[in-house]
């Protein structure tokens, strides 16, 4: 029986136990340095992270052993701009839907997410509290959700979703995707509620975007005060901030007024990787969801007014990002897809490996989103001490960036915090001692 459009994928149930792990004889994916780990490699794993690794690492009695057999054992992927609940390209539509019916579907997108090998994510807008935690709990199969809860968009912003014809008040609802806030006042007020709310990180539409009515991708949101008044918020409550622009004069008044990251950036210049460099900040690129826009979007339920406007910043993004690899800025892997084209969450990495070596590429996807949220020592990498976020792939991805974009046949196990959510490996490579 073919499988219904919107059917969640089956696989099976995760594997969680309270026995320590040994992965061995893996090839380990050193990702801060760039390269594989000399040897054949004993990763041990308990209590949900990584309590030892070398090549010799001794076992211990009731040890769960997996053999990987020369697989690529690699950090999960971090995935630094995706929006769970955007089940359609259509934000009005997302709107005026019930919070039960885009929460089911949220599941089926975080589960596939998961099964891709994002065991993070960083939701730039829709995502809550509720299914962060849900996630947490293990109620809902998915990546780590951190998440910004609204976008904040000025009046007639890239968040602001009514036609020039409508007078009724902004939609406020967490999968309507943002708030509006006008004024230093209404900001303070709008970042003070998305913090109690459990906000990792507040997001500002500080241009005009793809998919808004009322906006010009070129226009410039939200006056220089207003900026501050959130990254001063936001300091305060020491959670980084977002901000969504594409044209440079766009991206270097956010930056100069203290952003933590640059969201898509497609249309920065040299006078932006000036102050990317100067500031520390970091670029978020998009690239896939372009892609996929010019495609897919009008079939996605994305009017036709927006998806006219993709043409625009799709060329650009990939020399953006050239440019920003070039100078040194600080980038992270972001997709930034919606509705039925979150099935190309993998295909950026092609699109970067255009303009980065692949072992940058990997990075952005691990240990530069874990610097970005503030988890370096904990996500992005293998390593003693960390979470037991884990991929086994078959193949080297620093050579091949491919095996990372066939899950079904090249991803052999996806661990989060120690539990296993996929293991291929046959009953006799897997013993107790």
């Amino acid at each position: 029986m073919p499988k219904r459009k919107h059917e969640e994928s089956i696989s099976p149930p995760p594997i969680a136990t309270d026995q320590a792990i040994s992965i061995i004889n893996a090839v380990v994916l050193d990702a801060p340095g760039r390269c594989l780990l000399p040897g054949r490699q004993v990763v041990r794993i308990e209590g949900g992270r990584i309590v030892s690794l070398g090549a010799a690492v001794k076992l211990q009695q009731g040890d769960l052993v997996l053999d990987a057999r020369g697989a690529t054992l690699m950090p999960g992927l971090i995935d630094m701009h995706v929006h769970a609940t955007a089940w359609s390209a259509d934000f009005r539509d997302l709107a005026r839907q019930a919070t039960t019916y885009t929460t089911i579907r949220a599941k089926r997108i975080l589960g596939d997410m998961l099964l891709r090998g994002f065991t993070s994510v960083r939701d730039a807008g829709g995502a809550d509290f509720g299914l962060a935690r849900a996630v947490e709990e293990g109620l809902i199969r998915g990546p780590r959700v951190f998440f910004a809860g609204h976008a904040l968009s000025q009046t007639g912003g890239h968040g602001d979703q009514r036609g020039p014809g409508e007078t009724a008040a902004p939609c406020m609802c967490m999968h309507g995707l943002g708030v509006v806030c006008d004024g230093v006042a209404e900001m303070r007020r709008a970042c003070r509620e998305e913090i109690r709310k459990g906000a990792h990180v507040i997001k500002l539409m500080v241009s005009g975007g793809v998919a808004s009515p009322c906006d010009r991708i070129d226009s410039t949101q939200f006056a220089e005060d207003e900026i501050r008044a959130a990254v001063e918020e936001a300091e305060a409550a020491n959670i980084p901030v977002m901000a969504h622009a594409y044209t440079a004069r766009a991206i270097n008044r956010a930056l100069r007024c203290g952003v933590t990251s640059i969201e898509h950036g497609n249309l920065l210049d040299e006078s932006s990787i000036a102050l990317f460099l100067e500031k520390g900040a970091f670029l978020v690129p998009t690239l896939a969801t372009y892609d996929a826009l010019s495609a897919e979007g009008l079939q996605n339920g994305m009017p036709k007014d927006q998806h006219e406007k993709v043409s625009r910043v799709r060329d650009a993004g990939l020399e953006a990002l050239r440019l920003a690899h070039q100078a040194g800025v600080k980038i992270c892997y972001g997709t930034d897809l919606l509705g039925d084209m979150h099935r190309h969450q993998l295909s950026g990495l092609a699109l970067h490996a255009k303009a980065q070596p692949n072992a940058d590429v990997v990075r952005a996807a691990t240990c530069n989103a874990a610097a970005l949220l503030g988890l370096g020592s904990s996500l992005g990498a293998v390593r003693e001490g960390a979470l037991a976020d884990l991929l086994l792939v078959d193949g080297d991805p620093l050579s091949d960036i491919s095996v990372l974009q066939n899950p079904e046949k090249r991803l052999l196990l996806v661990m989060k915090g120690g539990i296993l959510f996929k293991n291929t490996l046959s009953s006799n490579e897997r013993k107790q001692l």
